[in-house]
């Protein structure tokens, strides 16, 4: 019976990660534009939750584009800086589940 016991709870075990692997995630994809509408490369760009928490952060590439993959759906605020210049935060961007999200930050003034 004690063996019967561990095979259940082996099993349970098994379908509750299962389930947790299978978290419904989507991605964030965006552009860093300065006020003349040329990308940006190498600000950081920022995201948490709505709430503000769980912050992370990244970089954009020599063409102004950034992403973040694999996030839990829901709102998200989204932010960029680059030489202490921010742009305004996005707010309640909503991330879907397997579905890539875009969005365009604008920088308020020409950086150099």
């Amino acid at each position: 019976m004690r063996g019967r016991s561990l095979g259940v709870l082996a099993a349970v075990l098994v379908l509750a990660a299962a389930s947790m692997a299978r978290e419904p995630v989507g991605t964030l994809a965006g552009t860093l534009l300065d006020s003349h509408g040329n990308p940006v490369e190498g600000a950081t760009v920022f995201i948490q939750t709505s709430d503000g928490q769980h912050p992370h952060a990244t970089r954009t590439d020599a063409d102004g584009q950034f992403v973040f993959e694999r996030y839990s759906i829901g709102q998200y605020d989204v932010r960029a800086s680059i030489y202490s210049v921010f742009t305004d935060w996005s707010r309640r961007v909503l991330i879907r589940a397997n579905r890539t999200t875009h969005i365009t930050l604008h920088l308020p003034a020409a950086v150099k």
